[in-house]
């Protein structure tokens, strides 16, 4: 085993332990009452997003202090400054905040590393299900369940005649509705945050259309583990998608899916 996979699969370990140790302040914060306040943009903000936020960034600070970091609760940093990046850690403390807040399960802590605008490295941990899902892009793609032995995962190659969509409790709307009458028959699963992108993951979905907004913390982390289990993440006008480019946080509209031989066919259904 050389030097850099070595190097790479403790610190993907150090990350996995960092999103748990951060799920668990968040469970803490939800069984007992939490203020909540309102952002800029009008979105939710907890307490369970701050602790979060502060217990991951000083865990990443003590483990790679070398490489800055990028997080929905501290991104007021400047364009410039953020664009001479080539390699940052892009988190997400809470992903799903409004899931947590109504109560529903489908949240989680994103961590992503970011090199030269893709996502190499992402954990994603599902406080509720204590379900870890992990990737690099030199080791796999895995998922640990409650401390269980982990599991590698894989996509799953698509039946056309019944696609399996999943999509988002709070963010349907008309230009999904269309894009979903353009598919074949298919079951419709909604559930919250980036697990959307890990069902996809593990084989248990197909295809995630997203046409509404997103912001890069939200997708990067999953996106590491949906391409390293074999699917991909593209933009409506078929590139990937990429990370720090734009003047803008926020994602183009994209589609992920599992079985890669099929992009042309997603894409058609945009037409």
């Amino acid at each position: 085993m050389s030097v850099s996979t070595t190097y790479n699969q403790q610190l993907l370990h150090h990350i996995c332990q960092l999103a748990e140790k951060a799920s668990g302040s968040i469970i803490d914060i939800r069984n007992r009452c939490y203020s909540v306040s309102e952002k800029s943009d009008a979105s939710p903000v907890t307490e369970a997003d701050l602790i979060s936020h502060n217990i991951i960034c000083e865990g990443l600070q003590k483990l790679t202090p070398e490489i800055p970091v990028l997080s929905e609760e501290h991104s007021h940093i400047t364009v410039d400054q953020r664009l001479s990046w080539q390699r940052y850690w892009l988190i997400d403390p809470l992903d799903g905040t409004r899931d947590f807040i109504q109560n529903r399960p489908g949240f989680t802590v994103n961590i992503a590393l970011i090199n030269n605008h893709e996502p190499i490295l992402g954990v994603v941990y599902a406080p509720m299900q204590q379900t870890c899902y992990y990737a690099h892009r030199e080791i796999g793609a895995f998922m640990q369940k409650n401390g269980q032995e982990p599991l590698r995962v894989h996509t799953r190659f698509v039946n056309l005649e019944r696609i399996s969509v999943v999509a988002s409790f709070n963010h349907a709307g008309e230009q999904l509705e269309q894009y979903l009458r353009n598919l074949p028959s298919h079951d419709r699963v909604a559930i919250g945050s980036s697990l959307k992108f890990c069902l996809i993951a593990q084989g248990s979905a197909d295809l995630y259309p997203r046409l509404s907004p997103t912001s890069e913390w939200d997708t990067a982390a999953a996106q590491a583990v949906l391409e390293t289990a074999g699917g991909k993440v593209i933009t409506m006008d078929g590139v990937p998608l990429t990370y720090n480019r734009r003047d803008t946080l926020l994602n183009p509209y994209f589609l992920a899916f599992g079985d890669a031989s099929q992009e042309q066919y997603y894409l058609d259904a945009l037409k």
